[in-house]
């Protein structure tokens, strides 16, 4: 094999296993019946999410993955495949999904999410997760619920105890 061949491979897999230890979620989709410009409205909109789709070898993913200690995803790397790195954990599934729903030939494959592999089941599973801030404000409305309980109670009981003609 040319070694100019052999070098550029081994930075396609070093490349792809920095994307993975970067990545909050990586997802294997099958693209094939998708026109260019289908393509390009997809990337747009993962680009969006922070996220970004590539097509490479999967033989390359494959010894990426392993390089990078991540599961392997062998009964999802055949045939025609477009793999989409994702920034937050749930931001690319999400917005494959949503794409998925018009146009029937993108299939979500498989997946990995904090060091797991995932089926499509599993992949859409995390899909419906809430981003960052909307986990941030759920923890902090349980949080504040408590509070707002409390001071509720402490004004009914201020508000019976008052005589009632001392309003002004």
């Amino acid at each position: 094999m040319n070694p100019n061949v052999l070098e550029n491979k081994k930075a396609v897999v070093a490349e792809i296993a920095k994307n993975l230890g970067e990545s909050g979620s990586f997802t294997v989709v099958s693209y094939q019946g998708l026109t260019v410009a289908e393509m390009q409205e997809l990337r747009k909109n993962l680009a969006k999410v922070d996220a970004c789709l590539v097509v490479e070898k999967n033989t390359l993913v494959r010894r990426a993955l392993a390089d990078a200690n991540q599961p392997a995803l062998d009964e999802a790397l055949n045939g025609a495949n477009a793999f989409v790195f994702s920034k937050e954990l749930g931001a690319g599934p999400k917005a494959l999904f949503k794409f998925a729903r018009r146009h029937e030939h993108l299939v979500v494959k498989a997946g990995i999410a904090e060091g797991k592999a995932l089926d499509a089941a599993g992949v859409k599973t995390i899909s419906a997760l809430p981003d960052k801030n909307g986990m941030l404000s759920m923890l902090l409305s349980c949080l504040n619920a408590p509070i707002q309980k409390f001071a509720a109670t402490v004004k009914a009981v201020a508000d019976k105890d008052a005589p009632a003609g001392a309003e002004a």
